[in-house]
């Protein structure tokens, strides 16, 4: 992986989320209908931290679920290495709630279709909200994110590697130049 830039680090993330937090709650007037389901794996672990600084703003406990839309993707089945699949952990009744999706990359908009389909599946939420951490462009499907962390434009060439800490022992957004296939 070769590094081009460092987009945010420890505290540009925290602010990044803070400012999200803050959006999420005066969108929905609150945080009285709200349900955070974060897609695994990074976007669980933001949920989390979301659903933490919300506490702190609203005095609010969010319910908080786990999605894994793995089984739902359209490339599931053509892939050449075996996917990993995990458990989706929602407990929260979903109808007739808000559901915010939370996500750290968007990219061509094929994952949260899957994620859509698999919420579907789950409930019928009065709406579903998209949060995505970066979108970085090249769009195949109609998607779009109601917040966003931080729009970095990319080539073709070029992809975000978000870590954090929960998985990669640290915070930050890189943007890396992709190993070119010979």
């Amino acid at each position: 992986m070769k590094i081009k830039s460092k987009i945010a680090d420890k505290e540009g993330l925290d602010r990044i989320l803070t400012r999200i937090s803050h959006e999420i709650l005066e969108k929905n007037k609150g945080s009285k209908n709200l349900v955070l389901i974060g897609m695994r794996t990074r976007g669980e672990f933001l949920a989390k931290r979301i659903q933490e600084k919300i506490k702190l703003i609203d005095s609010a406990d969010l319910p908080l679920g786990v999605l894994d839309v793995t089984l739902y993707r359209d490339d599931f089945r053509t892939r050449i290495k075996q996917p990993e699949i995990s458990v989706s952990d929602i407990t929260s009744d979903l109808n007739k709630k808000d559901v915010i999706l939370v996500d750290d990359v968007l990219y061509t908009g094929r994952t949260v279709r899957a994620a859509l389909n698999a919420l579907m599946d789950l409930g019928r939420p009065a709406s579903i909200q998209l949060f995505i951490l970066v979108d970085r462009g090249h769009r195949e499907l109609p998607i779009r994110a109601d917040y966003v962390g931080k729009n970095i434009p990319t080539s073709q060439n070029e992809e975000i590697k978000v870590r954090l800490s929960e998985v990669d022992d640290e915070d930050a957004i890189y943007v890396v130049e992709t190993e070119s296939e010979e």
